[in-house]
């Protein structure tokens, strides 16, 4: 027989971690190497991408910049990237100097509409000025919430395999609508979710011989459980990884170990 343990022993870390300074929160913990682009590469979204090597000819481990975050490294309220921009930040015009922060952030990456309001409100930009041009700015689609979140759900499902749970948290941390957050989500469906699980585990079960079943069982599902798959899918994914090893899997049935 092995020890039950309750599924919240590995649910309590899907809530999001900090990453360094400066850095959106992140939805998925290290720790055994589960943070692995399952396509092999970085996509375009990834909050959290590899280091790329090759924007300095294969020298060097600087970090790629990920979904979300400012270009060249500018911060919300640091300088402006282009003369420009940086005149029209210094404009006496509060108006102005909405346009050219935003134009500024959306440089490179998309941003959520909270996002912006939320640099805007750094900025001691007045309310009513900053609603007017972020409206503006949606009326033309520089903003586009339903946009961000379907790329989002795209991007960190195929590239860091998380589950509709912690896709949804994310972007409710972004301030994206509940109703644009169903929308992207329901892009992916249960037989995805699976699969995707079964990939990840398939990556990680090698790591894991040597190990007695219970701690392969422990270490597996609680890699699933952080990236946001339920439980009775983890445990079902897990249990067959190792029954097709050879492991003996009694008493693995049923809503806990």
């Amino acid at each position: 027989m092995t020890r039950r343990t309750d599924w919240a022993e590995f649910t309590d870390s899907v809530a999001p971690r900090p990453r360094g300074n400066g850095g959106d929160g992140r939805a998925v913990g290290g720790g055994d190497g589960e943070g692995d682009d399952l396509r092999g590469g970085a996509g375009a979204y990834e909050e959290d991408a590899p280091r790329d090597d090759r924007a300095r000819g294969g020298r060097g481990r600087g970090r790629r910049r990920g979904f979300g975050e400012p270009a060249d490294g500018a911060q919300d309220s640091g300088s402006a990237s282009s003369p420009r921009a940086k005149e029209g930040e210094s404009s006496g015009d509060p108006a102005e100097r909405a346009r050219a922060i935003c134009l500024r952030l959306l440089t490179g990456t998309p941003r959520t509409r909270k996002q912006l309001a939320d640099a805007l409100r750094k900025r001691e930009i007045p309310e009513e000025v900053a609603d007017e041009v972020l409206s503006r700015f949606e009326d033309v689609g520089l903003i586009d919430d339903g946009a961000f979140a379907d790329a989002w759900v795209e991007s960190r499902h195929h590239g860091r395999g998380l589950a509709r749970r912690a896709l949804a948290r994310e972007l409710r941390t972004k301030g994206v609508d509940s109703a644009l957050i169903d929308e992207a989500v329901g892009q992916l469906d249960s037989e995805q979710e699976e699969a995707t699980a079964r990939e990840l585990v398939a990556r990680k079960l090698r790591a894991t011989r040597g190990l007695d079943r219970d701690k392969r069982l422990r270490r597996l599902a609680g890699m699933l459980a952080r990236k946001g798959y339920p439980e009775g899918m983890a445990l079902r994914v897990v249990r067959q990884a190792l029954e097709e090893e050879g492991e003996d899997t009694e008493g693995l049935e049923g809503g806990g170990f």
